[in-house]
């Protein structure tokens, strides 16, 4: 079984092409427009052993909020896609990850409920074209798409690249750890039996 989706996503503020594959190993290219961003794709496509091949354009005149917002609700429609039934997974992940003095956690339950538990303290301000803050609004446009509970949390830190960046990479973790199939799983994890409803 295939498990993967391609998503198109035009609006009066961009146009994104995202497609993933869960079983992957990292492949693909990443162009929003925004580097920062890009980056935090590659990391997450890498660590969290995903295909995926994104390219967006947007009004970045009026600044990266749009294109990093709708490139977060294509990949979230896309785990949403490629899961299914979401039969056979582990459901549940968690990851702690360093970056020098940063320290960032993860915990995650593909639970077909969206929400967004934040608690990471960025202080104003930007990386290249991306503001601090469009961390928070990419996770929520994910977390809201791919109907995940979702609790992120930056543990110590100065450096907000190294933050942001050990915030994706523990999300990539623990996603990777969530979406694996557990060969002792021969239905849905969940004594409801379903979690797409």
């Amino acid at each position: 079984m295939s498990r993967s989706a391609q998503i198109h996503r035009t609006t009066g503020e961009t146009d994104v092409r995202l497609t993933l594959a869960l079983d992957g190993s990292g492949d693909g290219a990443r162009a929003t427009g925004v580097g920062f961003l890009d980056h935090m794709l590659d990391l997450l496509a890498r660590h969290g052993r995903l295909d995926l091949e994104v390219a967006a354009s947007g009004d970045l005149q009026t600044g990266a909020h749009h294109t990093v917002e709708d490139v977060g609700i294509c990949l979230g429609q896309a785990l949403d896609e490629a899961l299914g039934e979401r039969a056979g997974i582990y459901r549940y992940g968690s990851a702690t990850i360093p970056m020098d003095e940063a320290r960032a956690a993860c915990a995650l339950d593909v639970s077909g409920r969206a929400f967004l538990a934040w608690d990471a303290a960025l202080p104003a301000g930007a990386i290249g074209n991306f503001d601090h803050e469009l961390a928070e609004e990419f996770f929520r446009a994910v977390a809201g798409n791919a109907r995940l509970t979702l609790h992120l949390t930056v543990e110590a830190g100065t450096n907000v690249h190294h933050m942001i960046e050990a915030l994706f990479k523990a999300f990539a973790r623990a996603l990777r750890a969530a979406v694996a199939i557990d060969p002792t799983e021969t239905g849905v994890p969940s004594t409801k039996g379903t979690l797409t409803a």
